[in-house]
């Protein structure tokens, strides 16, 4: 099957008053299909969310980024604003971790998704703000023609969620982006929106890429996993390989961090401090 996005030695490094770059992502390939989720997984400050923004133009000075994107057959790399304007949306869409930073403070947000479907699917204002509360319907906002109206603060973390996930969807993209989109929220809140994306998934089989470093969510929403660890990929696969014999100390110290996984507190370690303890590196060249 033709990937809908793969992408090739994606490396994204910052430059430091030193001029000495850090690198952030060092050389990584994968790729995404229609209809399926590629959750990638690490710890904070592994690279799993520069490397989604890199993808999406999201990366400012003094960061760089270099490799290959490629959606639709474009390189997404080193492509202008106004190129990335018309694949963001109807190409590619992104849901971010904090509702209220991606959401407008002081337009109600039936305006904000009705402001989508008009600028960019050219839809009359009466046929885009039914197309709105269907989608505010369709993400479970009840009542959505009386919330139509209403402002971010006056929905819950949850709602808000839900609202990004409706403008995420809104231009139906090939391609969805999850940076974290569950993290702020509680269990059965964050269950209720990882149901909603699958079933948007099998309405549209759209493919996804789901960031996160909780290992509960990554299989309750993939079917393939990337682990990543310094901004390199030590291990992937199928989520049930992964999960059932991984192969890396970094992937088995995650495992063994989820409080479910051992008999007492005392067992728990990071991914990291598994690498350590068994004193092993990664070498990027043969990864």
């Amino acid at each position: 099957m033709t990937a809908l996005l793969d992408v090739r030695d994606l490396r994204v490094e910052f430059l430091t008053d030193s001029g000495a770059p850090v690198q952030a992502v060092r050389g990584i390939d994968f790729s995404v299909e229609a209809g399926r989720t590629l959750a990638i997984l690490g710890e904070s400050g592994s690279g799993k969310s520069v490397t989604s923004k890199a993808l999406m133009g999201l990366i400012d000075f003094p960061g760089m980024v270099h490799g290959e994107a490629i959606f639709d057959g474009r390189n997404l790399i080193g492509r202008s604003e106004r190129d990335l304007r018309h694949v963001r949306g109807s190409g590619i869409g992104m849901v971010f971790q904090d509702s209220l930073d991606s959401l407008n403070p002081v337009y109600p947000v039936g305006a904000q998704i009705v402001e989508a479907l008009r600028v960019r699917m050219g839809l009359a204002a009466s046929a885009a703000r039914r197309r709105a509360v269907e989608l505010m319907t369709e993400v479970g906002i009840t009542d959505a023609s009386s919330r139509f109206s209403s402002y971010p603060h006056q929905f819950s973390g949850g709602m808000r969620q839900r609202i990004c996930i409706a403008l995420a969807v809104a231009l139906q993209p090939k391609l969805l982006i999850a940076d974290e989109p569950t993290t702020a929220l509680d269990v059965t809140v964050q269950a209720g929106i990882l149901r909603l994306l699958k079933r948007l998934q099998g309405e549209t089989d759209m493919g996804m890429i789901f960031v996160t470093h909780d290992l509960a969510v990554a299989r309750m929403i993939a079917s393939d996993v990337l682990v990543m660890f310094e901004g390199v990929v030590v291990e992937r696969g199928t989520i049930d390989e992964v999960f059932r014999a991984p192969q890396h100390a970094y992937t088995r110290g995650l495992l063994s961090s989820h409080p479910g996984s051992v008999s007492s507190w005392r067992e728990l370690r990071s991914g990291h401090e598994a690498v350590l303890e068994r004193e092993e590196v990664v070498d990027v060249d043969s990864i």
